[in-house]
């Protein structure tokens, strides 16, 4: 809400909106690039033309450090509001999918462009509530950047404009206060730590993942089909057979077995479904064609 947001954010904001055009959310974020944005419109992120990442930027949580920057905290739990309360399965997949692509963002060093908006009611609800609406929504002409992330806090820092300036602890903190970030937990002490045991979570959470969209996911029975599940539709239709691979804090690679390559080669309906951050609050996963395994994350080359 307005009433929430600095006073230097909020002048942008409205500078922007009396000499922009006068264009809806949607038509926003189709203008910057993001293809078919209007069945995207529900995303907080977007992957749009050129590999250039749009993200949403809350204008309530930005924070003006003590020289003027601006600087915005992104919270690496994608399974806890900012109010404490747990999100659906649908709202934990777009936050995973906003980190994923802010997290491409900090590793190949690239900009975000950024969209600032203004809500008519306080973000946790904003998120839960479907019809809650849009306050402002305006494009940034300045670029923002990923300055921070660190997985052991939770918490990645976005900048406004340009590289080489991060907030101090003491004004993350603050901005941690004022925009409810919570505090990095332990992590659980029976986090999976041998190949078997991550490779065991990574079926599991697969399981969970399809399994709350409505989707069949099964076991193989056996390791010479060259695949892990079987995932089909309510009528029993195969839609995905996936060879599951999981990554973790003590995997950091894994190998393909001769039955897993040889159904790749027989093409549809065999992913490669690899599963980063198995054990942690982090933990995502990515779906690879058999024409895109060399560029799979952890694939260990054939010998």
């Amino acid at each position: 809400m307005e009433k929430e947001v600095d006073s230097n954010v909020l002048a942008v904001i409205n500078e922007k909106r009396l000499q922009g055009e006068k264009l809806t959310p949607v038509e926003i974020i189709a203008k910057m690039g993001v293809f078919d944005a209007r069945t995207q419109a529900a995303s907080s992120a977007w992957l749009a033309t050129g590999d250039n990442v749009i993200a949403t930027v809350w204008a309530e949580l930005v924070s003006v450090a003590a020289n003027g920057r601006w600087f915005y905290l992104e919270s690496l739990d994608t399974h806890q509001r900012l109010d404490g309360t747990g999100r659906t399965a649908g709202q934990v997949q777009r936050a995973k999918d906003r980190l994923q692509l802010l997290k491409f963002s900090y590793e190949e060093e690239q900009g975000v462009r950024a969209v600032l908006q203004t809500n008519r009611v306080g973000i946790a609800a904003a998120e839960s509530d479907k019809a809650a609406k849009v306050s402002f929504r305006v494009p940034d002409e300045v670029e923002w950047h990923v300055a921070v992330w660190s997985p052991e806090q939770k918490l990645a820092v976005m900048v406004r404009g340009e590289r080489g300036w991060s907030p101090s602890e003491a004004e993350i903190d603050a901005a941690r206060e004022r925009s409810g970030v919570p505090l990095a937990k332990p992590e659980a002490s029976g986090a999976p730590a041998t190949r078997e045991d991550v490779q065991a979570a990574a079926v599991a959470y697969l399981v969970q993942h399809f399994s709350s969209y409505g989707y069949r996911a099964e076991k193989a029975t056996s390791a010479l089909f060259g695949y892990d599940l079987d995932v089909s539709d309510k009528k029993g239709k195969t839609l995905l057979r996936l060879a599951v691979k999981g990554l973790g804090p003590t995997v950091f690679s894994y190998p393909l077995t001769a039955e897993e390559r040889a159904a790749a080669r027989e093409g549809d309906p065999w992913r490669l479904a690899v599963v980063m951050d198995v054990g942690t609050q982090q933990v995502q996963h990515k779906i690879y064609k058999p024409s895109e395994l060399d560029s799979a994350k952890g694939l260990e080359p054939s010998l």
